[in-house]
């Protein structure tokens, strides 16, 4: 199964793709409309238009350090998951979404890294928890999103993993707790992006490491813009062997030219390396 990831809207009807996401708000703040034939996606907690407008909103560390665009290991500013009124409004735009169209993506899901967060709201927060340790309680802020958003959705719940399958990581790194989570999820979706896909080794790696974390289904997003349509196929004939799906993201053209190419080479009889070749 094959789909894109889009912010224009026409794209998603594409024939060639069997599934269409289309982003509502992005990590930039940039929201639009809900469409009714694809799938919408929500950046849940990353958000430079929110950070810029109320600072107090973003995450910070024991000294202090915001987890915005500031620090180096940031690409965008992220919002304190512990904030209801945040919460609230990320449900309304949810809410937007199952108005056109039952199935909903959750993007951006999580604490920004393990230090985070520290501000005055998660202080209190986990005082007056029932925990004893604070990654627990910061598992179980992620947690209970996931299950209020999911309950929210009628149709299928996607929700997006940081590309990281090593046991723990994803609970140290952003709260996540796959095992919980997993409860109210149908399908992940893991991005495993590269400027180039020159070898596709790594991609294995990463693919084999989520299908055996997960029991859940999971789809593989590979980055099409600007990539080479020969190198984007082996990219994707990896990448389907363990994922249920396979999406193009933010370069329909690209993704729509490597499955043409790839159905036309099937046709003559033409291979693209074994999957997992170093050389491939």
């Amino acid at each position: 199964m094959y789909g894109v990831v889009t912010r224009n809207a026409e794209e998603v009807r594409w024939p060639e793709f069997d599934r269409g996401f289309y982003e509502v708000k992005d990590v930039t703040g940039r929201s639009a409309e809900p469409i009714e034939d694809g799938v919408n996606m929500v950046s849940c907690f990353g958000d430079n238009a929110a950070a810029d407008a109320d600072p107090s909103l973003v995450p910070v560390d024991d000294m202090g350090r915001p987890a915005d665009r500031e620090r180096s290991y940031f690409d965008w500013a992220y919002i304190c998951p512990s904030r209801k009124d945040y919460r609230q409004g990320l449900f309304e735009v949810i809410d937007d979404c199952v108005a056109e169209n039952e199935d909903v993506r959750l993007d951006d899901i999580g604490f920004p890294r393990a230090e985070y967060c520290r501000c005055g709201v998660c202080e209190q927060a986990f005082a007056e928890s029932e925990y004893d340790d604070r990654m627990d309680w910061r598992a179980s802020v992620i947690t209970e999103f996931v299950a209020e958003a999911a309950d929210r959705i009628p149709g299928t719940v996607y929700m997006t993993l940081y590309p990281d399958p090593y046991p723990g990581h994803l609970y140290e790194r952003a709260g996540i707790d796959l095992e919980a989570v997993a409860e109210h999820v149908d399908e992940f979706v893991v991005p495993l992006y590269d400027t180039a896909y020159g070898t596709t080794y790594w991609l294995e790696t990463i693919a084999k490491g989520f299908e055996s974390a997960l029991e859940t289904p999971f789809n593989i997003e590979l980055y099409a813009v600007n990539i080479d349509v020969e190198n984007l196929i082996h990219a994707l004939e990896v990448a389907e062997e363990y994922a249920e799906g396979v999406f193009f993201g933010y370069d329909a053209s690209k993704g729509r030219a490597a499955l043409r190419r790839m159905q036309a080479d099937e046709r003559e009889g033409v291979t693209h390396g074994e999957p997992g070749d170093p050389d491939a």
